[in-house]
């Protein structure tokens, strides 16, 4: 399914012509639901402890992540269902994460929330 995913994602990409079933297949990994990005309480700045890797999660469902000195190093679009958390980079890149306990765990690391 994943590879099925990604040729979708790309011939969407190029303006090539696909399948309807394809371009459902691509719509339901590149576009997060409105209404689940609108109101959640995550929205805010996510820091790793070092704070190299800062997640800018924007209330209108965009995020920015900046890696060090390098500002707006990835930016997408995320979706946040409960405690769920998914993301859509710009360059087509898809992960996902969960808050527990007001921490948010994400690819093998930990940030919290910067005021």
């Amino acid at each position: 399914m994943r590879t099925i995913r990604k040729l979708a994602v790309a011939a969407l990409l190029l303006g090539a012509a696909v399948s309807p079933a394809q371009q459902s297949v691509a719509q339901m990994t590149t576009t997060p639901p409105a209404a689940e990005t609108a109101s959640h309480p995550y929205a805010g700045m996510w820091v790793t402890a070092d704070g190299h890797i800062r997640h800018h999660l924007l209330p209108n469902g965009r995020y920015d992540e900046a890696r060090g000195s390098r500002e707006s190093a990835y930016r997408g679009r995320y979706a946040v269902r409960g405690n769920h958390i998914d993301y859509w980079d710009d360059t087509g890149f898809t992960a996902d994460g969960t808050f527990i306990d007001g921490v948010l765990h994400h690819g093998g690391m930990i940030f919290r929330r910067r005021e």
